[in-house]
């Protein structure tokens, strides 16, 4: 199974920025905007369209709120298995780390989803880099 683990630092609140990344149904307009182009919230998932087009099911594993974590899985016909997590990690007062992790099958797949994943953290920074502290 390939485990990727991309992370990016943000000049920003680890409270604020896990506000965006906390709320499960506006990855589009808080988190990555660009990289996602919408998300429309099903029973215990959502359906993400991202900047290429492509629709996925995401169901929603969990949150904790005192860890800043939140985990995830992708139902996929291209892939066996995917869960993966973001969590988010004070650094400073004003300046935070997103760590995303995924594992998934087959491993033939992570070179594409460890680039796609770098695009969402991308898109992620910019955005969440303009949160006022």
């Amino acid at each position: 199974m390939a485990s990727i683990i991309r992370q990016v630092e943000i000049d920003a609140p680890a409270a604020a920025v896990w506000d965006a990344v906390a709320d499960f149904g506006a990855v589009h307009r808080r988190f990555a905007p660009g990289f996602v182009t919408d998300v429309q919230l099903v029973p215990g998932a959502r359906m993400v369209t991202f900047h290429n087009g492509q629709t996925v099911k995401e169901l929603f594993l969990g949150r904790d709120d005192t860890a800043r974590r939140l985990a995830y899985a992708v139902v996929s016909e291209r892939l066996a298995h995917h869960s993966a997590a973001f969590q988010v990690v004070e650094l400073t007062g004003d300046r935070c780390r997103v760590v995303w992790t995924a594992d998934l099958l087959p491993d033939e797949m992570a070179p594409y989803i460890a680039g796609e994943m770098e695009k969402g953290l991308d898109a992620a920074k910019e955005v969440l880099g303009r949160v006022p502290a």
